[in-house]
């Protein structure tokens, strides 16, 4: 019998946060490939699943869900695994709060560095130099409330849904757009760097990054992926 769970997936995708957290969750599921470099997104097949045409989606018995906090809520609120507080539980507020933060502010601040040329026409480089300034303001607030997170990012106890998300993004931010890096030094926040660290050592780490062709430190020391399958843009 195949996987409940068929999470629709690029190599060094936003679909890299939902497969650290199953891992995490040790909840078994398949892979199902979307080839960015055939518009796979786009395929009616893939619509029919996330009407958006973005990555991630993730097949459960209950029907497709898309967005990466969702699906990462979904996660934790369903297989646990520590991943978030339970409702009820005295940092659930907390936790949803920062999840939300990255979900709504930063990740689309990505996505404005990633793409300009979708959020203005002509020169890009004044709204992209603004907006590296101010995902800077942004991770230096994470940096300073980072204290009261202890127990929910970079904890000892193993992987929350706030590491799942953050540390992704805190590579791609080193690595993309590929003809514009070296403005981003992660070792600006300290601790943010720890937290990144700590990623790296976990076992769901190590098998996320063997599947999508990740590298040794791919948090806190990125390379470009090697993917077996499939492209990253």
């Amino acid at each position: 019998m195949p996987p409940p769970l068929r999470l629709h997936y690029a190599p060094d995708n936003a679909s890299l946060c939902v497969r650290l957290a199953l891992l995490r969750a040790g909840v078994p599921f398949a892979t199902v490939l979307v080839d960015r470099r055939a518009r796979g997104q786009d395929s009616p097949a893939f619509r029919a699943i996330n009407p958006h045409g973005l990555i991630p989606a993730l097949e459960t018995p209950q029907g497709p869900l898309f967005e990466t906090g969702a699906i990462l809520l979904w996660i934790a609120d369903r297989h646990g695994a520590g991943l978030a507080p339970a409702p009820g539980e005295a940092d659930r507020g907390l936790v949803l709060s920062w999840l939300f933060w990255l979900s709504n502010s930063l990740h689309p601040a990505l996505r404005i560095l990633f793409y300009p040329d979708r959020h203005v026409a002509g020169d890009t480089a004044r709204l992209v130099l603004r907006t590296r300034e101010r995902v800077g303001a942004m991770l230096h607030t994470l940096e300073d409330r980072a204290p009261d997170l202890t127990a929910w990012l970079g904890a000892p106890e193993g992987p929350s849904v706030l590491d799942c998300y953050l540390c992704p993004m805190l590579r791609w931010l080193a690595l993309y757009p590929v003809d514009a890096r070296g403005w981003f030094d992660l070792a600006r926040w300290p601790r943010l760097l720890d937290v990144a660290r700590r990623m790296d050592d976990r076992p769901e780490t190590a098998a996320a990054a063997r599947a999508e062709g990740l590298g040794p430190r791919p948090f806190s020391a990125p390379a470009l992926p090697d993917p077996p399958e499939g492209s990253a843009t």
